[in-house]
């Protein structure tokens, strides 16, 4: 291990804990790598655990073609999901729990057995025991989001809290690709997108989980959620704002920020 993963995992798990947004991470440590920043989050993950937390699946980032061309990037990324991060349907949700949040809209895939590399998409299909509708509220440690993608993989995958619906559908007669979805904020449009906005199909996202944490010699195991990744850009949230994401056959899911 280098030798300031260490320091730059403190310096995040730090950030978190304190809500003190930090420098970012790129800067701090020039010479850092991707494999670098994955050991970082790898670091902040164990201590997480050996404090207390659950692991309870797994978040995919960078799942559009947009967000990867503004980091610069080829791939997604992903990030731990822990059971203090998981919020009730129609939540409230203290604004000041957050450092700088963004809202994102997608599916969360409930996996009934184990999965893991190499898969495709029908894999996850045949794996999954439902989708859910899902918000992501995505937060970031390092100051005004100035990150690229190491700065947002050492971090999580910028990963602040989630959101499940009350409804639950299996996927054996959906077609994912399809999926509309309609978001809205305090009863405005904000956008419209579909589920191909996601790596063409958001099977095809967590697939893509499967194969890169086998690299880790890890994997997805039955009662794993995982977030596969937002159908649209994501949204600034302000204490007073409520959203709505409407999923054709699937369902809606709301979450609102409590004023300071």
């Amino acid at each position: 291990m280098k030798p300031f993963i260490e320091q730059a995992a403190k310096e995040l798990w730090d950030a978190e804990r304190n809500r003190q947004p930090v420098h970012p991470i790129s800067e701090t440590y020039a010479d850092i790598t991707i494999e670098d920043a994955y050991a970082i989050q790898q670091q902040v993950k164990e201590w997480k655990l050996n404090s207390g937390a659950r692991l309870i699946g797994r978040k995919i980032g960078l799942t559009s073609l947009a967000m990867q061309h503004a980091l610069n990037v080829h791939e997604p990324d992903f990030g731990s999901l822990y059971d203090n991060m998981l919020l009730p349907e129609g939540s409230s949700v203290p604004y000041e729990r957050f450092l700088q949040p963004k809202i994102e809209a997608e599916l969360a895939f409930v996996m009934k057995k184990d999965l893991q590399g190499p898969v495709h998409f029908l894999d996850v299909l045949q794996a999954t025991a439902y989708v859910v509708p899902a918000f992501e509220i995505i937060d970031s440690r390092v100051r005004d989001w100035k990150i690229n993608i190491k700065d947002t993989v050492a971090d999580n995958a910028s990963s602040g809290a989630l959101v499940l619906g009350s409804r639950s559908v299996p996927v054996d007669d959906l077609n994912l690709r399809l999926i509309g979805l309609v978001l809205e904020c305090n009863g405005q449009i904000v956008d419209t997108a579909a589920g191909a906005a996601v790596l063409g199909h958001p099977a095809e996202a967590v697939a893509w989980l499967c194969n890169k944490l086998a690299a880790f010699g890890e994997g997805l195991k039955a009662g794993d959620i995982v977030l596969s990744g937002s159908f649209t850009k994501a949204y600034i949230a302000q204490p007073g704002y409520v959203f709505h994401a409407h999923f054709d056959r699937i369902g809606t899911v709301q979450v609102g920020f409590g004023h300071k």
